[in-house]
């Protein structure tokens, strides 16, 4: 584990496996559940790094389905990254790779998901949308995005979803030179040069 942050990484990627249906939004109590999704985004940690925490506190919740419910959090989703995550761990301790945990380690669990996902890269345009790094689209923030109101000048995302526009889903900021370090095979510093 080169990042030191394998226990948080298995985390985010049980997580990822609910799509996007982590979090819910009751007509009647929206306001309710913004605020409470948005205590986990505190600090614009980006996308990934707040379904950590979302798994992180509701563990520390004795994975409680009240917590669920005050939190505005689909239980079953939640149930369903876990036992994903039993079995990334399973996995792990079988081919014998040590489990690193440093939650506060914030920006090397931002580089872990980079070397995961550095062919999915966009970068911030003037109008305030994105173009993907190499073979270049338009796309945007996805509007249930913690990060729709920051725009940072790089992202990272998990998948495309299209609907009126090309969406990126759970995204989190990062440094483009993260993108020359990580990937020197796919990038070069032409491809980050408008960073600067």
């Amino acid at each position: 584990d080169a990042f030191k942050c394998s226990e948080e990484v298995i985390t985010i990627c049980a997580m990822l496996t609910c799509g996007g249906s982590v979090f819910y939004r009751p007509k009647d109590k929206q306001v309710h559940a913004d605020n409470a999704h948005q205590n986990f985004h505190r600090g614009n940690v980006g996308d990934h790094i707040a379904l950590m925490h979302v798994f992180n506190t509701w563990k520390e919740a004795n994975f409680a389905t009240q917590w669920c419910y005050e939190n505005f959090v689909q239980i079953r989703e939640l149930r369903r990254a876990r036992d994903i995550r039993d079995q990334l761990v399973g996995l792990m301790e079988r081919v014998e790779i040590d489990l690193v945990s440093d939650p506060s380690a914030h920006e090397q669990i931002k580089k872990s998901i980079t070397s995961g996902y550095f062919y999915h890269t966009a970068q911030l345009q003037r109008n305030g949308s994105y173009k993907t790094v190499k073979h270049p689209q338009t796309v945007h923030v996805h509007p249930s995005s913690g990060m729709v109101q920051v725009l940072p000048k790089w992202l990272v995302y998990h998948e495309l979803v299209l609907t009126s526009k090309e969406y990126m889903r759970n995204v989190t900021e990062i440094k483009p030179e993260w993108l020359v370090e990580i990937a020197p095979h796919y990038y070069d510093k032409t491809d980050v040069a408008a960073a600067k």
